[in-house]
């Protein structure tokens, strides 16, 4: 599972030229799901965005988590995180979890990140042709990938 946190200090989605979601300060995380993904990659995954400490302190620093400053998630499914590049100009997506298994998984996410975070989470709609506004804040974006928690 592949995770892109983009801290930001508002964003939203739009579907069908509807706002589905939107946060104010938090994280936009962009959520890739791999066909062998599983329930421990969501509970891991989970537990590393909501304390992860990029949030800025009263000295600048990033130093405070998420979770331990009423931060918000604004939670996006995109296949295209499991992009291959390596033949050709088209990227294959082979790697990346067909519906049946990632729909489930991604659900699950949504469910820990609210038992973690201590509170509802916003969220786009999987499958859907989303446009994803956001302001970075810093900018600050971190790349977590579930393979490399050893």
């Amino acid at each position: 599972m592949r995770a892109i946190i983009q801290r930001v200090s508002e964003a939203q989605v739009v579907i069908e030229n509807k706002i589905k979601g939107k946060i104010q300060y938090g994280f936009v995380v962009l959520l890739g799901i791999e066909e062998i993904d599983t329930r421990d990659d969501v509970i891991w995954l989970s537990s590393k965005i909501t304390q992860m400490r990029i949030m800025n302190d009263d000295a600048g620093l990033m130093n405070i988590a998420l979770k331990d400053m009423d931060g918000a998630i604004l939670l996006i499914s995109q296949f295209t995180l499991y992009a291959s590049t390596k033949k050709g100009n088209r990227p294959s997506f082979i790697q990346a979890a067909k519906p049946d298994k990632a729909i489930p998984l991604y659900e699950n996410m949504i469910v820990q990140l609210e038992k973690d975070l201590g509170k509802k989470i916003e969220t786009g709609i999987f499958g859907a042709d989303m446009k994803v506004h956001l302001v970075n804040d810093g900018p600050v974006t971190i790349i977590i990938d579930s393979r490399q928690k050893e």
